[in-house]
């Protein structure tokens, strides 16, 4: 059942990735990220470095590319080895991240990177602010879409025990000043 679910992703992510205007951050796509410009919509955040995040501030949105997560981590059983796997692999494309956001055209307006997801384990030590969504129909949705993702890559889980979605949150200069590359 998984294998025929993950098939029909394969064919249904291209399509998804046209309209959601995703884009690819690196050619050689060692990046794990696909990301694309946004306003922020929420309420306002203030992050740990004092950064405030305010309604209609310019921010990255960063979406996993889960379909190369889950063909890379298919064969690993281990849930704590993919954990740790995706940690890297995040954490590797951190700087990539960064350099796309200095070298885009409207650098100078992007107050910092969103995210969301249920895997916020860990998160902090990758330079994020984890914050809970404040509306609950908002969350039962995100609940919903992260469905699919946690069917391929956990153990069955019921749908009263869903683990929330979490907003990452990451200003520009806490990015810059933990993932410049020294030269």
């Amino acid at each position: 059942m998984k294998t025929c679910f993950l098939s029909i992703w394969r064919v249904i992510d291209p399509i998804y990735f046209f309209f959601s205007r995703l884009t690819l951050i690196d050619d050689e796509q060692k990046c794990v990220f696909r990301v694309r410009l946004t306003k922020y919509k929420g309420h306002h955040v203030v992050l740990s470095d004092g950064t405030h995040i305010r309604k209609n501030d310019v921010l990255v949105k960063i979406h996993l590319h889960n379909i190369k997560l889950v063909r890379e981590l298919q064969s690993i059983e281990s849930a704590v080895r993919k954990g740790i796997i995706i940690y890297q692999k995040v954490y590797q494309s951190m700087p990539m991240l960064l350099e796309y956001i200095n070298n885009h055209k409207k650098s100078g307006k992007i107050k910092g990177i969103i995210g969301i997801t249920m895997l916020d384990k860990g998160v902090e030590r990758l330079g994020f602010d984890v914050v809970t969504p404040v509306n609950p129909l908002y969350r039962s949705f995100k609940k919903f879409t992260h469905m699919p993702i946690l069917y391929l890559t956990a153990k069955p889980v019921s749908l009263r025990n869903l683990p929330n979605s979490s907003y990452l949150f990451i200003s520009k200069e806490k990015l810059q000043h933990t993932y410049q590359t020294k030269d």
